[in-house]
């Protein structure tokens, strides 16, 4: 695999526009990323060092230009609520290096067995219900934080609960703070969009603090942040069984919004998508990270938006946003000791609320009304029974809606037009004398292959009289199986009890390659029953 395939052919008059573009992303990302790692239940410096190493990999190895990675709302709340699902104690850094590097081996083994393609049909209204869960689980979460009093536990309801029943307890000082910060977040990027809303917002909490002394008001304070960059990491082992559930809802929800996000950001003349390449590249950040402290990583909408209106021409803007994590790593750490819990709460409140969007749920509604049910359950369950459940629930059903439609195949009937083409039945249409042609409308697989054979026996049995040769126009079929090759074989059998002839036109070659491997496929060829197209099989059947 080429490493840093967007800096080939790279260009000195780029060099302005990234530097631009990743000093601005990093803006965003570093303070966001470090407000995530409040949500996952860790220090804020591992969101810091997520900014590092699984930046530098995804750039060495991933193809989208625009893309920054760091880590996400959703996959920060999934982690915590992994490891505590797992009962794991909350900041518990080699536990988080176990689950990280769970997530990076699952990509991976995604990419090897292929199934890239399956994950990413996870479909619309699955993930506006997961979404929606996120932002409120999240949202309510960071409540004591905006208004000074201790969190609470429990899921959604429960925290709700907390949040009203504690509301007496509010720091005055903590509560203006908030306010005044979620104001400039909202309003910030409306007036001026160029302007790194949450950077500012950091900022203008840490001079507050420094000059009017906000701690010493009841406002709490982020615990000191280490100087200096991440160290090596050893994953706990014995924590590893207990995470796996997690990690594959997280490995699934990385590589689905990173990909989205790289689709969104794509411009024309980029190359396209590869997908096992992004497979890889998200593994291996992944991976990496796990040995530095780092969340698990993916691609985030809102930085790689800013990197890309910055101007971002290739992946060299994010080695420049590495550069600035290194820098606050090593430098500026003792300035965020003065950095008020309720900004970082602030910072993760209007990020995550960007996440529940009615105006979708509505959307699904017009459209069709199952798919809105879908959405609003997935939320749901998110809500009550948490956020793993509600992946678990989403890519369940997804698989079980795939399965459906590539069970509902049909099977179409060929016949000879008067000009002697052949073609599509229609009422009236005289087929040839005995022969009878069909053709699957799409390729038979594991899934449809049941229905497929019925359909077949149900069209045959119609005939009358029977046919005496059945001829399936298998041009569709991509590939071959064994379960489908095994069909074939009884659909022979079950024909022949009424002294039909079943006989195989136009295989693909990929097809054909697998076909010629079972044990009766070359007595079939050698007695003339695969042809290379229908018109060869109408031939021989005349003959």
């Amino acid at each position: 695999m080429t490493l840093f395939p967007t800096l080939r052919g790279y260009r000195a008059r780029w060099l302005r526009a990234d530097l631009l573009a990743g000093l601005a992303a990093g803006a965003v990302v570093v303070p966001q990323a470090m407000a995530y790692a409040t949500v996952a239940g860790m220090p804020v410096q591992v969101g810091l060092y997520t900014c590092m190493v699984p930046m530098l990999v995804y750039a060495a190895l991933g193809g989208a230009k625009a893309m920054s990675t760091s880590t996400t709302s959703t996959v920060a709340t999934l982690t915590a609520s992994t490891l505590l699902a797992a009962g794991v104690a909350a900041g518990s850094l080699g536990a988080l290096a176990a689950l990280t590097l769970e997530v990076g081996l699952i990509l991976v083994a995604l990419r090897l067995l292929r199934l890239g393609s399956l994950v990413e049909n996870l479909n619309t209204p699955v993930l506006v219900g997961v979404k929606t869960g996120v932002g409120l689980v999240v949202a309510i979460g960071q409540v004591p934080a905006l208004l000074g009093y201790d969190a609470g536990t429990g899921g959604f309801f429960a925290q709700a609960a907390t949040a009203i029943e504690r509301l007496p307890q509010t720091v005055p000082a903590t509560a203006v703070l908030a306010a005044a910060l979620l104001t400039v977040l909202v309003v910030l990027p409306r007036l001026l969009p160029a302007v790194p809303a949450p950077l500012v917002a950091v900022a203008l909490a840490i001079g507050a603090t420094a000059l009017l002394g906000l701690d010493d008001h009841g406002v709490a304070l982020i615990d000191p942040v280490p100087t200096g960059l991440p160290e090596l990491r050893l994953p706990d082992l014995e924590a590893a069984a207990g995470l796996l559930p997690g990690a594959l809802a997280i490995a699934f929800m990385v590589f689905m919004e990173s990909l989205a996000v790289a689709r969104a950001m794509r411009r024309p003349s980029d190359p396209a998508l590869d997908n096992d390449r992004e497979l890889v590249a998200a593994g291996a950040a992944n991976l990496a990270g796990a040995w530095f402290g780092a969340l698990p990583s993916a691609g985030g909408f809102s930085q790689t938006a800013v990197n890309d209106r910055a101007g971002a021409r290739t992946q060299a803007a994010q080695l420049v946003t590495v550069g600035l994590a290194v820098a606050v790593a090593l430098w500026i750490a003792p300035v965020l000791d003065l950095l008020p819990r309720a900004a970082l709460a602030a910072v993760v409140v209007t990020a995550v609320l960007g996440l529940v969007t009615p105006g979708e749920f509505r959307r699904l509604a017009r459209i069709d009304r199952v798919d809105c049910a879908l959405a609003v359950a997935t939320a749901a369950v998110g809500l009550t029974a948490g956020l793993l459940a509600a992946v678990a629930v989403g890519v369940g059903t997804t698989l079980i809606l795939v399965l459906r439609e590539a069970n509902h195949v049909g099977v179409a009937e060929v016949r000879r037009a008067p000009d002697g083409s052949l073609r599509a039945a229609l009422p009236g249409d005289a087929p040839a004398p005995g022969v009878l042609v069909l053709i699957p409308t799409a390729g038979v697989y594991t899934a449809s292959v049941r229905s497929v054979q019925n359909r077949v026996l149900d069209l045959v049995s119609a005939q009358d009289p029977l046919p005496r040769i059945v001829v399936l126009d298998l041009a569709p079929q991509a590939t071959m199986s064994v379960t489908v090759l095994d069909a074939v074989a009884e659909l022979d059998r079950q024909l022949a009890r009424d002294g039909i002839e079943l006989q195989l036109a136009r295989l693909p070659q990929r097809a054909l390659t697998i076909a010629r491997r079972a044990s009766w496929w070359p007595d079939w060829e050698a007695a003339g029953r695969v042809h290379p197209d229908v018109e060869h099989a109408l031939d021989a059947a005349r003959g």
